[in-house]
């Protein structure tokens, strides 16, 4: 599906506030409401939104200590028995396979160091993790779903200001 520069601009509202009402997304692009609601159906339809979610700070509800995990797994484990181990484990909140060393990289979020350890070692206990190396999350700088929306140029999307 191409994406013209209302559908961008469209998508940037929506990953600042996904509660914007269409009618205020609608002000900020000049597109009635009607119209911004058919265009993001048609987003949806086609999978460019995959669908909506609350963002939940992990300190607030006590996930306080996380990591990054990279598995090194034996030589014919496939992305999907790595997906299927990860989805076993409550405490893994990402998983991915990567280039480089290791064969996947696993993110995991947990109470303290105790419930780290023990995620850490049920995901070691994997039939086919041969080696794990562990980064402890010390802060979280950045975090976002997605990146801004960018132009075809490269550029953000910027959405205009409200009218005066």
């Amino acid at each position: 599906m191409r994406l013209d520069a209302l559908d961008q601009r469209i998508i940037a509202l929506l990953q600042e506030d996904a509660r914007s009402s269409y009618a205020e997304i609608g002000e900020k692009v000049a597109l009635s409401a009607p119209a911004v609601k058919r265009r993001v159906d048609r987003l949806r339809s086609s999978g460019v939104i995959r669908g909506y979610t609350a963002l939940i700070d992990p300190g607030a509800v006590g996930w306080t200590t996380e990591a990054f995990v990279e598995l090194f797994c034996t030589g014919r484990t496939s992305p999907q028995q790595i997906r299927a181990a990860a989805k076993r484990h409550p405490a893994v909140v990402g998983a991915y396979t990567v280039s480089g060393e290791a064969d996947a990289l696993v993110h995991l979020r947990a109470m303290d160091m105790a419930g780290l350890e023990e995620a850490l070692e049920k995901l070691r206990a994997e039939p086919f993790v041969t080696s794990t190396r562990s980064m402890i999350v010390l802060s979280r700088l950045v975090e976002t779903l997605a990146p801004r929306m960018l132009t075809d140029s490269g550029a953000a999307v910027t959405p205009p200001p409200p009218p005066a």
